[in-house]
């Protein structure tokens, strides 16, 4: 019998009420593991209410008190790590390999927020007039919602709702419908780690429960990761109503390939950034740039058996390099963006849309596809696919590289695989994007510094994680203090300077 799951609101697992659910598929076999239930406004704002409960006495706690809960929540995490791991592939379809590696980089986020009484320390200077001190601190800013995708069920949620909550804030989360079960368990664990009641809440749902978010008068703050189109929406909606607003969107991250490279080590790296996780991630390299067809043509002959060899199936399998993807119209969207490309006539040269998996016909499987001779004006270059799709992209030198990856909408992450530390010095200064690598070709940054994308990739100022974070989840206030001395100067008029 299938389950069906439940939202968690203050502490407790709470049955949907809506009457809508959705299902839950395991994307391997094709088959419904799940019902969840998709909430109302009424059930969103119940979690919003609790979260406002809960959040003076969370603010009052000391902020090495919600540190200790965070270090009880990371022994948590480690002592899970294969359960989460192994939820992440029942409802994505990662390897477990990448599943436990995602889990891994959201526990460095936690690790960060152990750090809450050092990162929240303010500012303190005496004197600033005569007999006039001025200190500034961090405050929370009160409840906060998450809005995650299903790519990182484990890793997203956990680049906001650590820092958020170590920062004295309560929480509300809406994660993807596509894949529940880990955030309702990173919920129970964070009561096991001693958080109060109501600080942490999941609710399941859809547009319906993200749009009861936006518009929550008790809701100060929204952090966003997904598609370009809804962080546009979401923070046109969010920010119109005075929150404070993250939204990071959509990618077609390019990788440059000079000629004095290292194209074994360039091949290598685009294996694993572009079909790791079969292309779902927002860091993915969907387009390797390469200088010059001498460069191009050995690229595309070390790429394409290694491509045709990519092991692909079910994270049960531990041979499996790669797994399905995440539902069947997803499978279907990227499918026919293969389609796509052949009739406005790229070359096709490995060819992923029929892949034989023995015993999970069911699922939701597409194997590497790999495109040569990818044009600018190609809408396999121009938008973002989120799957096992690479495409080749010819230029002639380097400005016109650095000029086909300035040019796109997209500035989330590049990178440039060269020898020469002036080609790579260059292009660092002068690329218009977020996070760079050198010889790296995923380069996303560790807890303690700040992930987040340039032009149509972020709307918003303040990227995840890291300082940046930090102040997201607090504001800053100035308190400017004289002690009376018993000496009566009268009425000053002028502005206030030192003299």
């Amino acid at each position: 019998m299938t389950k069906t799951l439940r939202h968690f609101i203050n502490g407790q697992k709470v049955e949907g009420v809506s009457g809508r659910f959705g299902d839950v598929f395991n994307p391997a076999t094709g088959a419904v593991t799940a019902r969840i239930p998709l909430a109302s406004a009424s059930e969103a704002a119940l979690a919003v209410e609790a979260a406002a409960k809960a959040f003076p006495a969370w603010r009052d706690t000391p902020p090495l008190q919600r540190a200790r809960v965070m270090f009880r929540f990371r022994e948590l995490l480690e002592g899970h790590l294969d359960e989460l791991a192994g939820l992440v592939s029942s409802e994505h379809g990662k390897v477990l390999s990448d599943a436990r590696g995602s889990v891994l980089r959201g526990l460095e986020v936690v690790e960060f927020a152990c750090g809450a009484p050092h990162l929240l320390k303010g500012a303190f200077s005496e004197n600033v007039g005569r007999d006039v001190d001025s200190h500034s601190v961090r405050q929370p800013l009160g409840v906060c919602a998450g809005i995650t995708p299903f790519n990182f069920p484990a890793m997203v949620p956990m680049w906001m709702f650590p820092l958020a909550i170590v920062c004295g804030n309560s929480f509300v989360l809406k994660v993807s419908e596509k894949v529940p079960s880990t955030a309702l368990r990173l919920a129970e664990l964070l009561t096991e780690a001693g958080l109060p009641d109501g600080v942490m809440n999941v609710v399941n749902g859809d547009r319906e429960a993200v749009d009861a978010l936006l518009t929550h008068a008790q809701v100060n703050a929204v952090s966003f990761v997904g598609s370009t189109p809804v962080a546009e929406y979401i923070h046109r909606t969010a920010s119109s109503r005075g929150k404070r607003v993250q939204a990071l969107g959509g990618a077609k991250n390019h990788m440059v390939i000079m000629p004095d490279a290292d194209l074994e080590q360039a091949a290598d790296a685009l294996m694993g950034a572009a079909y790791g996780s079969a292309g779902e991630r927002c860091m993915a390299i969907s387009v390797a740039v390469a200088v010059g067809d001498q460069v191009a043509d050995a690229l595309a002959e070390r790429l394409q058996p290694r491509v045709a060899n990519l092991r692909v199936g079910p994270a049960t399998d531990p041979t499996a390099e790669m797994g399905p993807l995440v539902t069947r119209e997803h499978l279907q969207k990227v499918s026919s963006y293969v389609d796509l490309g052949v009739q406005e006539g790229a070359e096709l040269l490995l060819d992923g849309r029929h892949p034989s998996i023995a015993g999970n016909e069911g699922g939701f499987f597409l194997g590497g596809c790999l495109f040569d001779k990818v044009t600018r004006n190609m809408r396999i270059y121009r938008e973002e696919i989120f799957g096992p799709v690479l495409v080749i992209v010819r230029t002639p030198d380097f400005e016109t590289a650095l000029k086909l990856v300035n040019d796109h909408e997209y500035g989330n992450g590049t990178a440039i695989f060269t020898r020469d530390g002036d080609t790579a010095r260059s292009y660092a200064a002068r690329v218009q994007a977020g996070m760079v690598g050198i010889n790296v070709p995923i380069p996303v940054p560790m807890a303690f510094h700040s992930f987040g994308g340039w032009k149509r990739s972020l709307f918003g100022d303040v990227h995840v994680h890291g300082m940046e974070g930090i102040r997201f989840y607090t504001r800053l206030k100035t308190v400017t203090s004289r002690w009376p001395t018993g000496i009566r100067t009268g009425a000053d008029f002028h502005m206030p300077v030192m003299k």
